[in-house]
């Protein structure tokens, strides 16, 4: 029954992203299929994931968690009841650098880091909001150094004169006080 299903035609890649793809392909009309079954593998490399289903008509399957700037080499497989057709032709695609497809998009402004322009804003809003905190906190700092400061250069003279003036009035009324109780005995 091997013999019966047909391997794949067609088969394509689509939307391809730095970390996903999509795969298309077609059946030849009447082949009993009931499912698919995808090897995916980097080139040069021994691992392979497999992706199977069963129970489905569905002649497209999505590709993800992929190596952006990588080549990968896909297969795929018609299943039916009585076992799985030989694999298509491989089809090879690359993956491409985040950056790059960034670079296309916007001449002239392909950033080196892989985001996309909303992540750039948000990471920018989360910068100045984190520099406004700084800036906010320093002006804190500054202000209670200048608070104390002020404070301090205040008390200075003020506790000498005070301490003087203290100083003063307790040592003045002492000695009459003195005096008068030596005067009484």
């Amino acid at each position: 029954s091997d013999a019966l299903l047909s391997a794949p035609l067609n088969v394509t890649i689509k939307e391809i992203e730095g970390k996903s793809a999509m795969v298309t392909w077609e059946i030849l009309e009447g082949d009993p299929v009931i499912g698919f079954a995808i090897t995916q593998q980097k080139k040069d490399v021994r691992m392979l994931r497999l992706i199977q289903e069963v129970n489905t008509t569905t002649r497209s399957c999505a590709l993800w968690d992929l190596d952006e700037d990588t080549e990968y080499i896909v297969h795929v497989q018609s299943i039916s009841m009585g076992g799985s057709s030989p694999p298509s032709e491989p089809v090879f695609f690359r993956t491409p650098k985040e950056s790059e497809k960034m670079a296309s998009k916007s001449p002239g402004e392909g950033s080196p880091d892989e985001m996309t322009v909303e992540e750039a804003a948000q990471l920018r809003a989360g910068e100045l909001i984190i520099i406004v905190v700084v800036l906010i906190m320093w002006a804190g700092v500054i202000a209670l150094f200048c608070r104390q400061y002020d404070i301090i250069k205040d008390n200075e003279p003020n506790n000498n004169k005070d301490k003087a003036k203290n100083s003063s009035e307790c040592s003045t009324p002492e000695h009459p006080q003195g005096g008068l109780l030596r005067s009484n005995v």
